[in-house]
Formats: C-alpha cells, sequence, structure tokens
C-alpha cells in the first residue's frame, strides 16, 4: 500500500493569499484621500505646486503615486494680474475612489452636489485611516479649500486662500468639515469644502490658527487623470 503524504494548508493562511490581490488592485485604483497631516506651514503651502507636490509625495510613500498626477483640491484667488484658478477644475473627471475602494463622487458635478458620499467614513487618509473629527481629540476636521460650494474661486477682495497659499500669517483660508458636521446644525458646517474661513490672534494663516478651530492644514487630494 502506498501511503500519500499530504500538507496541510492552515485556513488563515489560505485567506490571507487569496485576500492580497484584491487589496493590492484597491491601492493601486485608489484615486482620492485626505491628507493624513498638513506640510506644517499654516496656509503657506508654497503655492499650489507646493501643495500638488505634498499630495503627491503622500501617494508615492502610500503606494500609489506615480503614474498618476495628483492634485490638491484648492482654489487661488485673481491678484497680480493673474487670474483665479478654480479647484474644480483641477482635479480630472473622475470617477475618485479612496483607499478602499469605495467611490466617493462619480464625476465633478456628483462631487459639488448634496449626493455626493464624501463623509467621515469615506474621507480616509492615504494610509487608509479615518482621521479625527468633530467630538475628537484633537478635532481636525478642517481641510484647506478656498473654494466656494460649487467649487468655484472666490472674487478678489477678502482673502479666503491665505494670500494664494503663500501666508503663515496675515489672510485666511476658506475650510470645508471632511466629516460634514460642525457647532451647530446648518448647511456651512455640514459643508465638506466651504465651512468657514480660519482666524485666530497670529492674524489667520499660521499653523497655530488653523489647530485653534479644529484643523491642522490638511488638503484633498485627487488624482487628475
Amino acid at each position: 500500500m502506498k501511503i500519500v503524504a499530504q500538507i496541510a494548508v492552515p485556513a488563515c493562511l489560505a485567506f490571507v493569499v487569496m485576500a492580497a490581490p484584491p487589496a493590492a488592485a484597491q491601492t493601486a485604483d485608489t484615486s482620492f484621500f485626505v491628507t493624513s497631516n498638513g506640510i506644517g506651514n499654516g496656509g503657506n503651502l508654497g503655492g499650489l505646486a507646493g501643495a500638488d507636490n505634498h499630495c503627491q509625495t503622500l501617494a508615492q510613500a502610500a503606494g500609489f503615486g506615480a503614474p498618476k498626477t495628483w492634485r490638491a483640491y484648492l482654489s487661488t484667488q485673481a491678484a497680480d494680474g493673474k487670474p483665479a484658478v478654480n479647484a474644480r477644475d483641477r482635479i480630472g473627471k473622475g470617477p475618485w475612489k479612496n483607499l478602499k475602494g469605495v467611490v466617493v463622487a462619480k464625476d465633478v458635478a456628483d462631487l459639488h452636489s448634496a449626493g455626493n458620499n464624501l463623509t467621515k467614513q469615506s474621507a480616509l487618509s492615504e494610509k487608509g485611516e479615518v482621521l479625527n473629527g468633530a467630538g475628537d481629540t484633537p478635532n481636525r476636521h478642517d481641510v484647506l479649500t478656498g473654494s466656494q460650494a460649487d467649487g468655484t474661486a472666490f472674487a478678489a477682495g477678502e482673502d479666503r486662500t491665505c494670500k494664494n497659499w503663500t501666508s503663515s500669517t496675515q489672510g485666511a483660508a476658506m475650510v470645508g468639515h471632511f466629516d460634514r458636521k460642525g457647532l451647530r446644525d446648518d448647511e456651512p458646517s455640514k459643508s465638506w469644502n466651504t465651512s468657514h474661513p480660519s482666524r485666530g490672534p497670529d492674524g489667520g494663516c499660521s499653523q497655530a490658527d488653523l489647530k485653534s478651530t479644529g484643523g491642522a492644514g490638511l488638503l484633498y487630494c485627487f488624482a487628475a487623470n
């Protein structure tokens, strides 16, 4: 009689082997995240280029950077002879998915509609983490946008972009709440991209000022291609 040796594969190992490909596919398909940290210099992001580079660097470190072009969801206001830039025009056409493969918006129109799927649970960081929001310590739900509800820039005049993302003292930046919660039960408090301007004793755009209202200089990052 021949004895055939059999090697048992632990069920848990088999599960890991089977689960790995879908997870890897989801990571490669990621096209949206909220930065786990800010640049650290308040509203001075080094302009749009500096903010975009922050998104690209974090995406690269997380394993889904290139060949995608990552852009920060930020507007700039007309100044010094240069026209305004609208955040909605910088981020591609969509759809956009978080690290878990959840679609947060199908396209630009959907993103700026009441029906988008951007919530605390879907606005994951580049590490796939749920970030601190209202009720957490510390609260970091303010995300820099400099944008109106439809994703367009504010008119020139009253600063809403920390001097087009070059100031860490004077000025103000419009922020949104990624968790869609605020101090009141009103539309601004629930807005993901235009909740309230930054403010504070340093002038409105320092890192300390951003922290004082529940933020850390975080950004929304979208794959534009």
